[in-house]
């Protein structure tokens, strides 16, 4: 096991013995001093929510029933769903459901895109979910009773204490290197970085690893080995309506646009990275750009009106 992997190990064990703070300064502040020794500083990028899974059964009083409601139902009904549903009805009972956040990490590693490594850790919590027993709703089935579709949901009270857990740690140039080139998606995603590494972007001062994470999707492949696909996702979350009613700018009136959306992402040419990312720029933007550029309008560097005549030829978005 290697140094990187020891210092991985030590974090999985010393997440959930923290604790969860609002902006999470502690956290990375334990991870920084565990990775001090390979001369890696974290910074943390993103917060991405919004996501549960099944939770455990409590009583009236909040208190644990079970901690895992997949296999407290298959237990209680012995695969009869009337003998689950019997049981219910006896006690007032409450399903929860664990809610989670993802916080992502990133510390670069060298001067292409892809040399960064990327630390994602989970904050979760048990919150409630629904009642168990409900006269209005009669699953035909296990399957149903824990996924049901239309059920009266509850407030999603705190069950229990939010609480870190590590997920994982990849260098992403080491992802990136095990893809399938032949994959349109792979292309797509391999050009997307070399736009970035030719652009103003790519020599701003900040790195891709502050304005872009890598969620990834594991499988398992015929090797039998975990693999995984990429998306690129920005670490800008704000919702983009600076170009919803800019139908028709052009020359000045657009350059001003350009840069001030530049400017508010945090790095130039930042329009053209979320057009790819179908993030709220849509492609009549680089289509006016081209056309100011055809009548002698010179506001963009020459790099970056390179790619973009490279994209006008061939488009494409991740």
């Amino acid at each position: 096991m290697t140094e990187f992997d020891w210092q991985a190990k030590k974090l999985a064990a010393q997440c959930p013995e923290l604790a969860v703070g609002a902006t999470h300064e502690a956290l990375l502040h334990t991870i920084n001093a565990l990775f001090a020794p390979l001369n890696l500083s974290f910074e943390k990028v993103l917060e991405r929510g919004g996501w549960h899974h099944l939770g455990g059964v409590v009583n009236l009083n909040m208190q644990p029933i079970a901690s895992n409601l997949r296999l407290w139902a298959e237990t209680e009904s012995g695969g009869d769903i009337e003998t689950l549903l019997d049981k219910c009805s006896e006690q007032i009972l409450f399903a929860t459901k664990i809610s989670g956040t993802t916080l992502y990490f990133t510390a670069s590693t060298g001067d292409k895109p892809q040399d960064f490594i990327q630390l994602e850790v989970e904050v979760l919590q048990e919150v409630l979910d629904r009642p168990l027993s409900d006269p209005d709703f009669l699953p035909d089935s296990v399957e149903e009773f824990l996924d049901p579709v239309d059920f009266p949901r509850l407030e999603p009270e705190p069950v229990g204490k939010p609480h870190y857990r590590f997920r994982r740690l990849q260098a992403m140039a080491e992802v990136f290197a095990d893809q399938n080139f032949h994959s349109r998606h792979v292309q797509n995603l391999l050009r997307f970085m070399q736009d970035w590494q030719n652009s103003s972007a790519g020599h701003n001062e900040a790195t891709f690893c502050q304005h872009w994470v890598m969620v990834l999707q594991g499988y398992q492949g015929s090797d039998k080995a975990e693999h995984y696909n990429i998306k690129p996702t920005a670490t800008f979350t704000d919702k983009v309506t600076d170009f919803a009613e800019n139908h028709g700018l052009s020359g000045a009136e657009m350059a001003k646009a350009l840069h001030s959306f530049d400017r508010k992402v945090g790095y130039p040419f930042a329009w053209y990275f979320l057009m790819l990312n179908r993030k709220g720029v849509p492609t009549t933007v680089a289509e006016a750009v081209l056309r100011d550029q055809m009548e002698a309008y010179a506001y963009l560097p020459a790099r970056d009106l390179k790619i973009l005549r490279e994209w006008e030829q061939r488009s494409y978005n991740v």
